[in-house]
């Protein structure tokens, strides 16, 4: 079968590779390929900043976030050929640390977690792939290649879940949310704020194109110009911080209003340098009970969470959040890791 591959940390590397077909071990789907999303970590992956090989072996299949049909499954396992699924991407340290013990791998302790695609496992980049069955999830048929979304979902999914539960420390009850980022994932976000019945709005540093008329049908509103100046008049109860701009996470930190809670999904550049008053910043934040929490990654819980949201969706909505369409075969000489907002899908056949 054919696989994009990358050896970890050498640029150029990404190649469309000929590799052995998989074959199920017990307890495991095979799973043909539909298509396969291509996030910023992916062009880390791709650029040689990320990514480890599985041991032994020089090169890695990339690809985490996956969508496929079942072609074989175990009997008595609850799938079936010709069921819609996913694969999940983080998998339990072997230790196992107590998250891990526990199922939520995507809170290890320890960093001896791996990754499908990213961290000493396969990806799911390829024409077909097996899956544990504990490891998948199965989609409403309906959602067709939309289904690809459900990775990015999920750690929306999961934010989610943490703001809810942070929240709760008190009464709780917020009614409107800022998103920071109106890309792909940013929009994930709002999706499932609006879902929730709240106020959305969502930030973004362009004016004009796609990302407008998204956030206006999905009926949130839409807000550029200075971060500084949308967080203070709309005073939300919730920021979900989705573009990894540094002004833009310092912004939204400096201005929440009491009780606030900022959740940070994005991750900013390292070498970007901004002065903050921390002593002012620390002062307001124990004064009005405020709290910033980050999250990354998800769990079944969260993958499942995700599914039933995007299964009520507008489906003609999540298809405009897919920005590209390629062959498989196509992406080696296409990739370009300027694409930050671009939610490029590869598709097989």
């Amino acid at each position: 079968m054919r696989a994009l591959t990358v050896v970890p940390r050498r640029a150029g590397s990404l190649a469309l590779t000929e590799m052995p077909d998989p074959v199920p071990g017990t307890g495991e789907l095979l799973v043909e390929s539909v298509a396969v999303g291509v996030c910023g970590t992916d062009r880390e992956v791709v650029a040689g900043d990320y990514g480890w090989a599985p041991p032994g072996r020089e090169r890695l299949v990339i690809g985490h976030e996956s969508l496929g049909r079942v072609r074989q499954a175990p009997a008595g396992s609850g799938f079936s050929p010709g069921d819609l699924v996913v694969g999940l991407v983080r998998y339990p340290d072997p230790v196992p640390c107590v998250a891990c013990a526990h199922g939520e791998p995507d809170m290890c302790r320890n960093g001896r977690y791996t990754m499908r695609g990213l961290k000493e496992l396969d990806g799911y980049a390829s024409e077909a792939w097996c899956v544990e069955t504990a490891c998948a999830v199965r989609l409403d048929s309906g959602l067709g290649e939309t289904g690809v979304l459900l990775q990015p979902a999920s750690v929306v999914a999961k934010a989610w879940e943490q703001i809810e539960k942070v929240g709760t420390r008190s009464w709780f009850e917020p009614r409107r949310v800022l998103v920071t980022g109106a890309g792909p994932f940013g929009l994930l976000a709002a999706l499932l704020g609006v879902q929730r019945g709240l106020d959305v709005h969502v930030f973004d540093f362009v004016k004009s194109g796609p990302k407008p008329a998204l956030v206006a049908d999905l009926g949130a509103t839409y807000h550029t110009g200075w971060i500084e100046d949308v967080v203070t008049a709309l005073q939300p109860d919730v920021v979900v911080e989705a573009c990894g701009a540094a002004e833009v996470f310092t912004g939204a930190l400096s201005a929440i209003g009491p009780y606030g809670i900022v959740c940070l999904t994005g991750v900013t550049p390292g070498s970007r340098r901004i002065t903050v008053d921390v002593g002012t910043l620390n002062r307001e934040m124990v004064l009005e009970n405020a709290v910033v929490i980050g999250t990354i990654d998800s769990n079944l819980r969260h993958f499942t969470a995700a599914a039933g949201a995007l299964a009520v969706s507008n489906p003609d909505w999540l298809a405009r959040l897919i920005s590209r369409r390629m062959p498989l075969d196509r992406y080696a000489g296409a990739y370009d890791r300027r694409e930050d907002d671009v939610k490029v899908v590869l598709t097989f056949g």
